[in-house]
């Protein structure tokens, strides 16, 4: 598969790349970002950490305001950054152009409504299309995974390790939507992308899949108390109550003061990078 390279910079003695191909799964042009630590840079195969990012946002997000660089550095982690939904010339998007629909608000599931179906299949871009393209151009040790991610990437990043057991080393969070069958982004997103069979969303929704069996050995979640999504959006208690019942070990921090923004991300970047390190191995 065809890469071209946008930008690359060194950073912290490795290299922070940005990069765009060709995706067979959304027949668009898609960017994401890659940093190396320096180790990968000597030739060493290192663990990957991929982290999806939420509503609005693309690649350059926690690209530029994610701090991860230093610890990933010292840790030996590749960090991969996706965007969030396919874009360009014939694109479909929210037709009232609203923020948490179409463009930037892809969801990371495989459309099956029209007019979405032909381009909005982020589920399949991110578990397979995008980690074949970096396995191939990149040396990651692709027995060694992680995935984490913030918001709408949360839900995304929950799903995807409770759909693929065994694939993920880690999963962790950042203020995810943990059950958007049950809150007014998802049921428009669900509905809009997948059709009004709420039965079809449960496969997309972490505390359905819990519910209906899947397990991974524990999780790490960050939420910021003055988080204005918290109560009508993300709901954590929901994501709790279901691990609970699953005998699932969570870490669910509620973080005082703390919003929904990078400011709360990158504080607690190094802290799941380390969660994650241990867990690599």
């Amino acid at each position: 598969m065809t890469l071209e390279t946008i930008a690359e910079n060194r950073a912290f003695g490795g290299t922070q790349g940005v990069y765009r191909h060709a995706s067979a799964e959304t027949r668009t042009e898609m960017t994401f970002s890659v940093y190396l630590p320096p180790q990968a840079m000597a030739g060493a195969k290192c663990p990957v950490v991929w982290y999806l990012s939420g509503l609005t946002c693309t690649h350059a997000n926690v690209t530029e305001k994610g701090e991860y660089r230093r610890a990933c550095a010292e840790l030996g982690l590749i960090f991969v950054s996706p965007d969030t939904s396919p874009r360009g010339e014939g694109v479909p998007d929210d037709p009232d152009g609203a923020y948490d629909f179409g463009l930037g608000a892809g969801f990371y599931v495989d459309a099956t409504e029209q007019p979405w179906a032909q381009h909005y299949r982020m589920r399949s871009y991110v578990e397979h299309e995008l980690p074949a393209l970096v396995a191939e151009h990149f040396p990651v040790d692709v027995a060694r995974q992680a995935i984490m991610g913030h918001s709408m990437g949360g839900h995304g990043a929950l799903t995807i390790a409770l759909r693929n057991p065994g694939r993920f080393a880690s999963a962790s969070a950042f203020a995810p939507i943990v059950a958007p069958s049950q809150v007014p982004w998802g049921e428009k997103a669900l509905g809009g992308y997948l059709g009004p069979d709420r039965a079809a969303w449960r496969a997309c929704d972490a505390v359905a899949l819990i519910q209906d069996g899947a397990r991974l050995a524990d999780l790490l979640v960050d939420q910021g108390e003055a988080d204005g999504f918290l109560s009508g959006q993300l709901k954590p208690e929901l994501l709790a109550a279901a691990c609970e019942q699953a005998g699932i070990p969570i870490t669910l921090r509620l973080q005082p003061g703390y919003d929904h923004s990078y400011y709360f991300i990158s504080t607690f970047m190094e802290d799941h990078l380390r969660w994650h390190a241990q867990r690599l191995g």
